[in-house]
C-alpha cells in the first residue's frame, strides 16, 4: 500500500476516470507514460487491448500503451509485465480468472510496484483483485441469493479469495448498475472481509496514504462493520474517505 491506486468501477463512457492515473504515470516518467496494459486473453485479448488503449487515449492524458496478454489459465510474469513501465493497469474480464493469473506472484508484483513507484489502476476486474481479500464473485450465501445471477462471474456462492494487497478494503465493482452493493455488504457483515467500497460505474476511487478520494459520474459506497450489522456512506465526486 506504498504506492498511488486508481480503481475504476467499470464503465465506457467517460473516459475522463483514466486521467489521474496517467497523470500519475506521467510524473514518475517525466514526459510521456508507458503503461503496461494486462487482459486476460480469452481469445480477444488484443481486441480488449484495442478497447482500453482507445480509453487511454481520450482520457486528455497522453500516454504509451502497451499490451500485456495473460492467456486463460496463464499467470503473469510481473518482472516482464512491469519492465519499462510507468503505470500498471489491470483490465477487466472474468474476475476468478485474472485473481487466478496472479496467483503465486501478488506479493512479488505489490512489492515490485512500491519499490519502483509504479501506479497501479484497475478496471473493474482489475479494481476487485487490488484487495487483500478479494470479492471475485458468486450471488448466493448458503443457497440464498444477495445479487443478480448474471453478476455471478461463473460462480455460485459468494467467493472471497486473495489479492494483491494493494488496498486495505475489499472491492466490489458496477455498483449501482449491476446490484453489487448487496454482494459486498453481505461479505462484510459475515466477516469475510474487513470492510470494502463499491464503486458505480464511470467512477474512479484514488488511493494515496491514509485517505481515498471519489472523482467521477457515480459514487463509491463504504461498507463498515458495526455494532448492530454495517454502515454504509456514499461518496460523490470531489469527496475523500479515510482508510482507517
Amino acid at each position: 500500500m506504498d504506492g498511488r491506486t486508481f480503481l475504476i468501477g467499470g464503465g465506457w463512457d467517460r473516459a475522463e476516470v483514466y486521467a489521474p492515473f496517467v497523470r500519475a504515470a506521467a510524473e514518475r516518467a517525466g514526459g510521456v507514460p508507458r503503461i503496461s496494459c494486462v487482459v486476460l486473453d480469452e481469445g480477444d485479448g488484443p481486441a480488449q487491448f484495442d478497447r482500453f488503449a482507445q480509453a487511454l487515449g481520450k482520457s486528455g492524458a497522453g500516454c504509451a500503451p502497451v499490451p500485456v496478454l495473460v492467456p486463460l489459465g496463464g499467470r503473469l510474469d510481473p518482472e516482464s509485465a512491469l519492465e519499462g513501465a510507468d503505470g500498471l493497469l489491470v483490465c477487466g474480464g472474468l474476475t476468478p480468472a485474472y485473481q487466478e493469473a496472479f496467483a503465486g506472484c501478488a506479493d512479488r508484483l505489490a512489492r515490485l510496484l512500491a519499490e519502483r513507484q509504479v501506479p497501479y489502476a484497475g478496471f473493474s476486474a482489475g479494481a476487485a483483485v487490488a484487495a487483500r481479500r478479494a470479492v471475485v464473485g458468486g450471488w448466493l450465501v448458503d443457497g440464498v441469493p444477495v445479487c443478480p445471477e448474471d453478476t455471478a462471474e461463473d460462480l455460485a456462492e459468494v467467493a472471497v479469495r486473495p489479492g494483491l494487497g494493494l488496498v486495505p478494503f475489499a472491492v466490489d465493482v458496477h455498483a449501482a448498475q449491476w446490484g453489487t452493493l448487496a454482494r459486498l455488504v453481505t461479505s462484510v457483515a459475515r466477516g469475510d472481509v474487513p470492510y470494502g467500497v463499491a464503486v458505480d460505474e464511470n467512477t474512479l476511487v484514488e488511493v494515496a496514504g491514509p485517505a481515498a478520494r471519489v472523482e467521477g459520474l457515480g459514487r463509491a459506497h463504504v461498507v463498515r462493520p458495526g455494532a448492530d450489522g454495517v454502515s454504509v456512506r456514499s461518496y460523490a465526486d470531489g469527496e475523500n474517505f479515510d482508510l482507517t
